[in-house]
């Protein structure tokens, strides 16, 4: 009836009066501020769960807080591909808001590598780990050293590795370089050309939803007017595409330039990738973001639980 839609209208202001109030109080919202008839109670609500930045200043009523959406470095391949999805769709006709978003995810979660090897076993037809190099999506080292094989070396294979008798003076294990690199590459979307061979000789085996080859992107090739079954070189890819040159001279190749450049390449059809990998999973919800610290198993033990909880359940 008209009347009981009356009183519940006024019970539902009374409620938003009393809020109103409790936010003033706090100083959460100012009395002067310019609220107009059109502000409704989700307003204040919102203006309720926002913290103090600090504890003289709190946000103006008419502010409202940018929401930043950040993965932990432990969220699953489908959640990465789901959150450059959402990116995308918030940035629909503007590029420029979508890779200035999608920073977010991209410093801590992609990295380049890059693996030079030398011939060891029966005649050098083995290759092993000589030298790894790592960079960050801006191009950045973040490891390069030198790596003892664990056979004798045959052939250090100079003119395409690069690496001479000299440099294994100071080469460090192989099983000792393998620690250091696997623990930066936990975790990560790792770039690379040809990235199958760096994984041999690390004997390693990367997630493949979270590989991304240079040497298989279709993207690239079509880029580079070339057939997208062709076999293509890094060499080709960044003389065609980045205009530049790479792997000259006869001294060998650069393992940080040749990850720099595969990173470059990556970059160029980011964008693109990462959306049809989005598109490729089965739609639904993101992922919850869990804290990798947390092991949720551990609160089934009586110790993890808080005292005062136990008490009023007793």
């Amino acid at each position: 009836s008209p009347q009981a839609r009356s009183k519940k209208k006024s019970r539902k202001h009374q409620r938003f009066m009393e809020r109103r109030a409790v936010l003033e109080q706090k100083g959460l919202l100012s009395p002067h501020g310019h609220l107009g008839s059109q502000t409704t109670e989700s307003g204040l609500e919102a203006h309720a769960a926002l913290p103090k930045a600090n504890s003289t200043t709190a946000p103006r009523c008419d502010e409202v807080p940018k929401r930043v959406v950040s993965l932990s470095p432990s969220a699953s391949p489908d959640s990465i591909a789901r959150h450059h999805s959402v990116l995308l769709s918030q940035g629909s006709g503007s590029s420029k808001r979508v890779r200035t978003s999608s920073l977010v995810l991209r410093p801590a979660k992609y990295v380049a590598i890059d693996c030079e090897m030398v011939g060891t076993g029966p005649q050098g037809r083995l290759s092993e780990l000589a030298r790894c190099s790592v960079v960050n999506y801006e191009g950045d080292v973040v490891y390069d050293k030198y790596v003892r094989p664990e056979l004798p070396i045959v052939d250090y294979r100079t003119r395409w590795s690069g690496i001479t008798k000299q440099h294994m003076k100071n080469a460090i294990p192989f099983t000792a370089a393998q620690v250091e690199i696997l623990k930066i590459l936990k975790d990560k979307i790792v770039v690379g050309h040809a990235i199958h061979h760096d994984f041999q000789a690390l004997k390693y085996f990367h997630p493949k939803d979270r590989t991304r080859d240079t040497s298989q992107s279709p993207m690239l090739k079509k880029r580079a007017g070339l057939p997208v079954r062709a076999n293509v070189s890094l060499k080709n890819l960044a003389r065609y595409l980045l205009h530049k040159k790479i792997q000259g001279g006869c001294q060998g190749h650069s393992s940080v330039e040749d990850a720099q450049t595969a990173m470059e390449l990556y970059r160029l059809v980011e964008v693109q990738w990462e959306k049809e990998l989005a598109h490729s999973l089965p739609p639904r919800p993101p992922s919850p973001v869990t804290d990798p610290a947390a092991d949720s198993s551990q609160y089934l033990d009586d110790q993890y639980w808080p005292t005062d909880l136990m008490a009023s359940s007793l």
